[in-house]
């Protein structure tokens, strides 16, 4: 249903809205209520005019918003008068606040899904409630819209055809160099969310491992104060201890040079080392198989080798 205008020439949106209402550019829209089930709908990134015209609808004809904070979608709702009821979903509160949900979708409730920006389930909660409530046979729409991922990708000036979203890397350096090494074996563009305080030393552990590849950094994208940096890894790791911290980053490095040479047999025994610690012998060849670009029979038996000299240890 399209949206119907229920004030004149000269709204006075300072004034109390309609339950389900919503306004733009100083005009009052109605908003019809919206049909029973779950609604994932994407909020801005950073500007808040990205919202989409059927996210406001859709948000000002809900029964309540689950939201990560609500402090945070309140500007939101604010910005354009939508008084939707707010509660909060996140990672600590969600085991209690699902079956809350649940209970009201099956009592003919409509609920949005926002995370504090962007799609929701991307890096965000969310996955459990959409799993619980499709399986429940309730209905799940999703309102797509602005992407921290995508719109990386798309200024980045890196390959798009083929990319792995790989969200924040484990904030401990062995480990995120272990699995920065993994995914150098990807034949793809990498997408990774980093936060202000961990950007420079996980550029020179990307730079160690990757040095080669080109890449970009971009800052508080949407934002005021959004910067797009673009150079190789070694550049923007020696670089980046003038780089402006604050904020948030989103990296994006594309995929390997042609021509790269398969791992070394050093990296080959980190990687091993990394999955032996928690996988079988037979998995954990399977997976150093797959991104070392070296023959079966070869890290196969030096999995072995390496098993054994752990189990000596004992």
């Amino acid at each position: 249903m399209r949206p119907k205008a229920v004030s004149t020439n000269t709204p006075d949106v300072s004034e109390q809205p309609d339950k389900r209402s919503y306004a733009v550019g100083g005009e009052r829209l109605t908003a019809p209520k919206a049909a029973p089930g779950l609604y994932l709908v994407a909020t801005p990134i950073g500007n808040l005019g990205d919202i989409t015209l059927r996210a406001l609808e859709t948000l000002a004809g809900v029964d309540l918003i689950a939201c990560e904070d609500t402090r945070i979608t309140r500007r939101l709702t604010e910005r354009y008068a939508i008084t939707a009821q707010l509660k909060p979903y996140h990672e600590h509160n969600a085991a209690e606040m699902r079956p809350k949900i649940l209970a009201q979708l099956a009592q003919g409730a409509s609920i949005a899904l926002v995370s504090d920006a962007g799609t929701p389930l991307i890096s965000d909660p969310g996955f459990k409630l959409v799993r619980e409530a499709s399986s429940a046979g309730f209905s799940v729409v999703a309102l797509p819209g602005p992407s921290s991922v995508l719109a990386a990708l798309s200024v980045a000036a890196l390959p798009t055809n083929r990319f792995f979203f790989e969200g924040f890397l484990p904030p401990k350096q062995a480990a995120r160099r272990a699995r920065l090494t993994e995914l150098a074996r990807l034949d793809a563009t990498l997408v990774l969310f980093e936060s202000g305080n961990r950007v420079q030393e996980t550029l020179a552990d990307l730079a160690a491992i990757m040095g080669a590849r080109d890449a970009a950094i971009c800052r508080e994208m949407t934002k005021l104060h959004e910067e797009i940096s673009r150079s190789t890894l070694a550049e923007l790791a020696q670089s980046a201890a003038t780089l402006e911290t604050r904020g948030e980053f989103v990296l994006v490095i594309g995929p390997q040079p042609e021509g790269a040479q398969a791992m070394t047999t050093d990296e080959v025994d980190d990687l091993l080392r990394n999955r032996l610690s928690r996988d079988s012998v037979k998995d954990a060849v399977a997976h150093a198989v797959e991104v070392s670009g070296r023959p079966r029979r070869e890290i196969y038996a030096r999995a072995l080798e390496l098993a054994k000299g752990e189990h000596g240890k004992d």
